[in-house]
């Protein structure tokens, strides 16, 4: 009976109920899209720089990190990748000979980064083969090189010339070599875009003099939230001649560039709920106003305050969950839209990300986890606001409230 008075008082001044529901429905879409917004650009942030190269967790020798330098690398021992691999947490073992030379093509030189890797593995955690723009992708018994777009660009090559590597090998060695260029990559970050030099792991060790030797292990994981997990059980295992580092330790401005980021969102998320707070108050404070003679009339003809607020609270539970419904339902084609068509900058906007080496680029990412708790945070408020009518029903004088 309860219920039924409930639902019919919702509707008796629908216009009045429709108001309340698409405030509230607009409260849970404005903070579901700015959560899914948060999300989406940080994780694109942490794909684009770090699933797309360094991998999340990388294994050097001692010291390696400190000073980047071809002769702090070490010696391939096959049982330690074997070791690793029988990790379920580690998907995947990546061994990379990495250095900086330079890339020459005519009268154009260039610095660039040169990363000797394994073609399988490399496209296994990075997915290097789907960013072929033009060519192919090599093998490891290949002697061709990949080249980023940007870099292709600035030395201007195409598939199938021939650039000149030069630099210092192994133990200052000297190294140079001419090389085919097979493929052409767009990497989604400017900085790497503009730098980055692939060559088969065999290729790049006999180019650098470097027989068997590495700079890293990069490591793909089963789940980025294991990172620092697996980081901790690796420094026990691995002894002191190998560093193991997060990609929060290896990149310190992007951890601290989210880590800012996220109190931000805080803050803007606290005046967001704010204005929706006063917003769902002000629509409240007018129902309540406007059925002050129907309350003193059903109070005055025999009704409990008790039962009167009990219905009073159902009415705000319910018409809170109506809008909370409509809010999700508003909101899922919106992040889904978004999420595969993310907003694009381009001009001096795209400009200033590209110089912080970020992709200006901002997607939205579907979570459930997303939608359920920012509908929780919004039904939490409304029903909290909807307890001012029974204050007022509390100490409402039915004589008075019947003479208004």
């Amino acid at each position: 009976m309860i219920l039924k008075l409930i639902w019919r008082n919702l509707w008796r001044n629908s216009r009045r109920t429709l108001i309340t529901m698409a405030s509230i429905a607009f409260a849970v879409l404005f903070a579901i899209l700015m959560k899914s917004f948060q999300n989406g650009v940080f994780n694109n942030l942490i794909k684009n720089v770090v699933g797309y190269y360094s991998g999340y967790v990388q294994i050097h020798q001692q010291g390696y990190w400190d000073e980047q330098v071809l002769d702090n690398c070490f010696a391939l021992d096959n049982s330690l990748i074997e070791k690793l691999q029988q990790n379920p947490q580690i998907n995947e073992v990546v061994p990379r000979l990495e250095t900086f030379v330079l890339v020459s093509k005519e009268n154009t030189t260039k610095g660039c980064m040169l990363v000797g890797t394994d073609a399988v593995k490399e496209n296994n955690l990075t997915q290097l083969k789907n960013k072929l723009i033009y060519g192919s992708y090599f093998n490891n018994n290949e002697e061709v090189v990949i080249l980023a777009e940007g870099l292709a660009k600035r030395i201007n090559t195409k598939v199938n010339d021939t650039i000149v590597l030069f630099g210092q090998g192994y133990h200052g060695a000297m190294a140079a070599g001419k090389f085919k260029v097979k493929g052409i990559v767009h990497l989604a970050s400017p900085a790497m875009n503009d730098a980055f030099v692939y060559l088969p792991l065999p290729a790049a060790q006999y180019y650098l003099s470097a027989e068997n030797r590495l700079t890293s292990l990069s490591l793909g994981i089963d789940n980025a939230e294991n990172g620092n997990t697996i980081v901790k059980n690796l420094k026990k295992t691995m002894g002191k001649n190998y560093e193991v580092m997060s990609w929060q330790e290896m990149m310190p401005e992007i951890a601290n560039h989210i880590k800012a980021d996220g109190f931000s969102f805080y803050v803007f998320s606290g005046i967001l709920y704010l204005i929706i707070g006063f917003g769902l108050f002000g629509t409240i404070l007018m129902m309540t106003v406007e059925r002050t003679y129907e309350f003193g009339m059903l109070i005055a003809i025999g009704m409990k305050k008790g039962k009167l607020k009990l219905i009073l609270l159902g009415e705000a539970f319910l018409i809170t969950l109506l809008g909370v419904l409509l809010g999700i339902l508003l909101s899922l084609p919106s992040v889904l839209y978004l999420q595969e068509k993310p907003i694009r900058f381009s001009g001096d906007i795209a400009k200033a990300y590209e110089q912080f080496g970020f992709e200006a680029i901002f997607p939205a990412e579907l979570d459930l986890g997303i939608f359920l708790n920012q509908s929780l945070i919004v039904l939490f408020m409304s029903v909290l606001i909807g307890l001012y009518p029974l204050w007022f029903v509390n100490g409402l004088n039915p004589v008075k409230a019947m003479k208004k």
